[in-house]
């Protein structure tokens, strides 16, 4: 086992959305592994790492095959790329306490286990180091604001160390809900090609979908004349975020409302970082994976807000960002502006063609969960019926 600076390579590295990686062996290493896996010492993964491990197994983290080594990882945080240039902006770590190595024995293998202690995979570990945690938070979040989700867990959340190494899984983690909605990369694909869907963009939430959202998608469909993937994340959010199964049934109420034909909702088991415009263009670069061609990005795209309410972000940097990068990624953006419910005329414009005078609210995730928390009323031009009953049974 070396440990310190040496590399672990990133095999057979393919651009995004060509070749996805697949971890998962066959039946008879499978049986191999279990059968040995009894005298290696065990790792339970986190909540967190069972969803980098899920995107990992399937192609979803394409090009990367398992967990990044010191080099990748500094590349990464310093330059948003590889080390061999691939894009790719946030470090995606296998954290354990500082014990777990010593506990390796002379293979170095380390049994990569579930919550309940079912064995998912293992990891040949090649590469140990410790990680500055603070460089990493300025380097990828751009703030040591421990008000700031992404650094709150990477510094008070984190293991002090960072294994890497040749990984091979079993199986994927298992999920007993919404089954039917949780599809893998080759499983859109082919779903995509099924359809006859040659063009699709997607549309990336962790909120409810309230009328702007509606009006959001609606607009990138006439405006791309692709087909619409409403892709929820449904592994870890921001702290505070409403339930994903509510999201999950808010969700499935509002397809009806799209023209038919044109609409497909599936889970994405991501685990969000809340960083800002890396973050939206880790997005765009996973969707490229699943199939999609098109990428709609928001305003602050997951951009959380300081103690006082401020965004740590600028509103649309994380749309320049993706921008740049769209010929490199191959995928078109779609850039949402700053959308207004416009009272007076009763329909949803940009903020900047909005006649002088008129009454303006701006609609978002963050005001839907204050009027559910105050009791106010949810309009349906707010948030749609359907959206605002499930709302009301399922949170408060």
């Amino acid at each position: 086992m070396q440990t310190g600076d040496a590399m672990t390579e990133v095999v057979g590295a393919e651009p995004h959305g060509g070749v996805l990686a697949n971890l998962l062996v066959d039946a008879d290493r499978g049986e191999e592994l279990r059968a040995r896996a009894t005298a290696w010492p065990s790792w339970r993964l986190t909540a967190r790492q069972l969803c980098d491990l899920e995107l990992l197994s399937g192609g979803g983290f394409s090009p990367l095959r398992t967990f990044l080594g010191r080099t990748d990882y500094l590349a990464v945080c310093t330059s948003m790329r590889l080390a061999d240039g691939t894009l790719w902006p946030v470090p995606v770590t296998l954290d354990v306490p500082a014990k777990i190595p010593a506990t390796l024995g002379p293979d170095g293998v380390l049994a990569l286990r579930d919550r309940d202690g079912a064995l998912l995979g293992v990891l040949q570990v090649t590469e140990v180091y410790r990680p500055d945690l603070r460089d990493e938070a300025a380097w990828v979040f751009g703030t040591l604001d421990p008000a700031h989700p992404g650094v709150d867990h990477l510094l008070r959340h984190t293991h002090p160390v960072y294994v890497t190494g040749r990984l091979e899984l079993l199986r994927a983690p298992v999920h007993d809900d919404f089954q039917q909605l949780r599809h893998s990369p080759r499983d859109l694909r082919v779903e995509f090609e099924r359809r006859g869907w040659t063009s699709v963009v997607a549309f990336n939430t962790r909120n409810p979908m309230h009328r702007a959202h509606q009006e959001v998608t609606l607009r990138a469909l006439d405006e791309t004349g692709a087909n619409l993937l409403i892709h929820p994340i449904v592994g870890i959010t921001r702290p505070g975020d409403i339930d994903a199964a509510t999201r999950v049934r808010c969700y499935q109420s509002v397809l009806p409302s799209y023209p038919h034909g044109r609409v497909m909702l599936s889970l994405l088991p991501l685990a969000m970082r809340m960083a800002g415009p890396r973050e939206a263009l880790w997005h765009a670069i996973i969707r490229k994976n699943y199939g999609i061609t098109h990428f709609i990005v928001g305003r602050d795209h997951a951009g959380p807000t300081d103690v006082t309410g401020r965004p740590f972000y600028g509103l649309y940097d994380a749309q320049e960002l993706v921008r740049s990068h769209a010929a490199e990624l191959g995928v078109g953006v779609v850039a949402v502006p700053q959308l207004v419910y416009v009272h007076d005329l009763g329909k949803y414009l940009p903020e900047d063609e909005v006649p002088a005078g008129a009454r303006t609210v701006i609609v978002s995730g963050t005001e839907i969960r204050r009027r559910l928390k105050d009791g106010d009323e949810l309009p349906e031009w707010f948030t749609p019926a359907a959206v605002g009953a499930i709302l009301r049974r399922s949170v408060f």
